[in-house]
């Protein structure tokens, strides 16, 4: 892979998956110590937790999976 963001990019995709992922993981701790009941918790953060993962991975690596798929961003 070779890189198609530049360090601005990156600074921006790894704070917003820090920004993303730790609702998640709030939402993943409540639901395992039953403080919320239900599966939309584990649905939810789970998915969060994910989609923060995925951003923290092209922030290190500084590879935009939609640039590299042509859609233009702003970043």
């Amino acid at each position: 892979m070779r890189r198609n963001i530049d360090e601005t990019g990156r600074k921006a995709r790894m704070i917003a998956g820090a920004l993303i992922e730790a609702p998640g993981l709030f939402l993943v701790a409540m639901r395992f110590t039953g403080t919320v009941d239900g599966t939309w918790p584990w649905i939810v953060g789970v998915s969060l937790i994910l989609a923060g993962q995925v951003m923290l991975l092209e922030g290190v690596f500084g590879w935009c999976a939609l640039r590299a798929c042509g859609v233009k961003t702003p970043l």
